[in-house]
């Protein structure tokens, strides 16, 4: 298998991973294995059934992306690229550390703080396998006069697009996800009280960032940038769907499904974003 396929197919794996993390906690899985890591309830193969099922398969799944993982690296160095050695580097750095926060959020029982960097550490090393899957040498990037200018919107879209995810994460796992209504803080449209700012701040960074993505994509459009065109309209789509969902997360009072629909759409978001400015090159 090529090094872009196994990147392609380790992709995949993460964003599963990301989303099954997602429904470990909506689910209040966390902690079918117990306070025990890497052993499940004192055994390495617990009874596999409610709870215990959903933690031990998120943790499998996690055993094989850390193979797949190793594998990609061990291709990477055998190229001999600086540039790809440092990435693969940070990579297998970012994935051990992925390994203990997953420990530290079992043994001191699923803390919010915690819970949330893990969350962000995976988006990051997310954006590093996309780009072993689509990254291409400068001197073969596509160009355009215009492309300096966009690939910095895109670096700040990503950037106020990966905040908002972290505010978001940690809402959820405050449970403030209820600290508003779909439309309003407390009969008012500013908010009181600390769960009510951090939903509020959230939901302004989510707006700002759908705006940025429509005025990405309106550039793209006019001065007929072909990379980005296609995958902005995606990214468009996205968004609107990741609106009607978060509508209805509240007025569904945060459901299992609707609460795990909307970190696929962000974690998603987020990908396409990402793949959008790795392949535009520098």
């Amino acid at each position: 298998m090529s090094k872009e396929r196994l990147a392609f197919a380790t992709v995949i794996l993460t964003y599963f991973l990301i989303v099954f993390g997602g429904y470990v906690a909506s689910s209040e899985s966390g902690m079918g294995c117990g306070p025990e890591w890497p052993l499940c309830n004192g055994e390495v193969i617990p009874e596999l059934s409610g709870d215990t099922l959903i933690e031990f398969g998120h943790r499998v799944i996690g055993a094989v992306l850390f193979i797949l993982t190793i594998i990609l690296f061990a291709k990477v160095r055998k190229e001999n690229n600086q540039l790809a050695n440092k990435v693969a580097n940070w990579m297998l750095s970012l994935l051990t550390l992925q390994l203990i926060m997953g420990a530290i959020v079992v043994f001191y029982h699923l803390p919010s703080s915690i819970i949330t960097l893990h969350l962000l550490i995976a988006m990051i090393f997310l954006a590093m396998l996309i780009w072993f899957w689509r990254y291409k040498d400068p001197s073969a990037s596509f160009k355009h006069n215009h492309g300096i200018a966009l690939k910095k919107h895109l670096n700040i879209l990503i950037t106020l697009l990966f905040i908002t995810i972290g505010i978001g994460a940690f809402i959820k796992h405050q449970h403030y996800g209820l600290a508003c209504g779909w439309l309003d803080c407390g009969n008012t449209m500013l908010p009181g009280s600390l769960p009510e700012l951090l939903q509020f701040i959230h939901r302004l960074l989510a707006l700002i960032s759908s705006l940025y993505i429509l005025f990405i994509a309106y550039k793209a459009f006019s001065i007929n940038y072909i990379a980005l065109k296609s995958r902005m309209i995606l990214a468009l789509l996205v968004v609107f769907t990741q609106l009607i969902i978060g509508i209805m997360t509240i007025v569904s009072f945060i459901s299992l499904s609707f609460a795990v629909l909307h970190l696929a759409a962000a974690a998603l978001l987020f990908a396409i974003l990402a793949e959008a400015r790795i392949t535009i090159g520098k």
